[in-house]
């Protein structure tokens, strides 16, 4: 053997080295992702954060999946819904032999029990999104029945998240509130340990259906919140992805040549909320906060006429993001062609706060999340504000730290993004409805509300896509909260990690991945 290597001129010390060079990640079976921020609680009812759900991927499947064009499969249903009743019924027929991560069945029991949890628990973020469900019926052993109070188009897309993951009710019972500190689920990988601001770590489960999908015995999330520090340990081999890469360094690290690189244009937004009327939580009656950013819109109209979406998307992201001003993405089949931006108007903006009684301008503080990317886009709003006579303090805050407060009614302005949903409902109901879950701005308007709700029992895209117009005219005018772009998810991970897959969810999909 070694006189044919020695023929093409290796010495069988360097094949040694090739080999060993060449095995090194194939024997490796822990996969270290990179993310930028701690989530919240992994508990899918409760939980809200974009990369609590990247973790949720790869622990909680969910009823139906979402491929990368955006096309919805079933995952751990069986088949696409049956759907009667003039969309009022909608039955689901599930996966046989599928148990979840502590060993218990699967069964339609199950499902009824995680989807009235999701519907029905105290401060559950997904009641919002199953609302128009009145109840969950088990047909059979593998079958359950969705009642609806009216035609709900977006429901399928709503399970393709959270609130299509089904949890394991013993473990529920089990643990009580507690359940988010140890989820289980069904996922090629089951939850393993937690330490805040450090690790989460998923383990190989051993009652995955398909355990031929899970080809890593164990990934390691490593909260890393600095884009430089993930940086450098994705060159130095300490992570193996890297989420969330900053444009400016997608173009370096292409240009080295080492890495993959996958960049898909998100389905979500990134956007300045203002608070209006919390005053003492969301889970409490408005109340009035008596300041002219919360009570005089037209503070909030020169706040806007003073960014300019293009020169920030230059400045802050190299120009490879989107500017955007409605929650509803270029890619999206109901994002409205039509519809022009604000640009920025100085002198208007000026006009507006001496109407308002602020000649000599106007102070507020602006929450923004602990990392170097908020911090840029922070600093780049502040200087243009500025201009206009704002005064704008900026607020770093640890990114589950400003969610309690933003939902406590402690922030003034919070800049702060929204992952996405593949239908537009996904984005818009929750936090511009006036009991929308997410809604911690308390704005309340009933016109509003009503033309969301009608734009949730049709399902001609034409009709949505009007309504859609209406209720955007009218919430983007009263600006609680500022859409300003749509991110891309750029990734980047070794050249010979093989089988990954950009959704434009942006979520991180270990499952039939592997080293080459």
């Amino acid at each position: 053997m070694s006189r044919i290597w020695k023929g093409l001129g290796l010495s069988v010390g360097a094949l040694a080295v090739l080999l060993h060079a060449g095995s090194a990640h194939a024997q490796k079976k822990t996969l270290v992702v990179a993310l930028n921020q701690d989530p919240d609680i992994l508990d899918p009812t409760l939980a809200r954060t974009y990369v609590g759900r990247i973790v949720f991927s790869q622990i909680c499947e969910k009823l139906y999946e979402i491929d990368e064009s955006l096309r919805i499969s079933p995952q751990l249903a069986a088949d696409m819904p049956t759907i009667t009743d003039g969309g009022r019924t909608v039955t689901i027929k599930l996966r046989p032999g599928v148990k979840f991560n502590d060993g218990t069945p699967m069964t339609a029991e199950a499902v009824k029990f995680s989807l009235d949890r999701h519907r029905e628990l105290k401060g559950s973020t997904r009641a919002s999104e199953l609302a128009p469900v009145e109840a969950v019926e088990v047909v059979d052993p593998l079958a359950v029945r969705l009642r609806l109070k009216a035609a709900f188009s977006p429901l399928l897309a709503q399970l393709t998240d959270r609130a299509g993951m089904p949890v394991s009710p013993a473990a529920v019972k089990k643990l009580g509130d507690k359940f988010g500190t140890a989820p289980v689920c069904v996922g090629p990988w089951q939850f393993a340990e937690r330490v805040a601001q450090d690790r989460i770590v998923v383990e190989r489960s051993a009652h995955y259906f398909d355990p031929s999908q899970a080809r890593f015995d164990k990934i390691i999330f490593r909260i890393i919140p600095d884009d430089n520090v993930r940086l450098a340990n994705l060159r130095s081999g300490d992570i193996d992805v890297m989420h969330q890469v900053s444009p400016t360094d997608a173009t370096v690290i292409k240009r080295e040549g080492k890495f993959e690189l996958s960049n898909v244009t998100g389905l979500g937004y990134q956007g300045i909320t203002i608070n209006l009327r919390n005053k003492t939580g969301k889970q409490n009656p408005p109340g009035d906060l008596g300041t002219p950013l919360a009570n005089d819109p037209r503070v909030r109209e020169a706040f806007e006429l003073s960014i300019d979406r293009e020169a920030l998307n230059q400045v802050a992201w190299d120009g490879l993001f989107t500017p955007g001003c409605t929650p509803i993405p270029p890619i999206s089949v109901f994002f409205d062609k039509d519809r022009k931006c604000p640009g920025r108007d100085v002198a208007r903006a000026k006009k507006l706060l001496a109407e308002a009684g602020l000649a000599n301008g106007y102070a507020f503080e602006m929450v923004i999340v602990n990392n170097p990317r908020e911090r840029r886009v922070g600093e780049v709003i502040q200087q243009m504000a500025r201009e206009a006579g704002f005064s704008i303090t900026l607020r770093p805050s640890e990114f589950a730290s400003a969610l309690k407060d933003d939902d406590d009614g402690k922030h003034q302005a919070f800049l702060i993004g929204w992952s996405g949903r593949v239908d537009p409902d996904g984005n818009v109901h929750q936090a511009q409805t006036c009991q929308g879950s997410l809604n911690q701005t308390h704005a309340c308007d009933e016109r509003i509300d009503a033309l969301l709700n009608k734009a949730r029992e049709v399902s001609d895209v034409t009709q949505r896509r009007t309504l859609y117009r209406e209720a955007i005219d009218m919430f983007t005018a009263r600006r609680n909260i500022i859409y300003v772009y749509h991110a891309n998810y750029i990734v980047a991970f070794p050249k010979n990690l093989k089988g990954y897959k950009a959704v434009p969810d942006g979520l991180i999909r270990i499952k039939g991945t592997s080293w080459n």
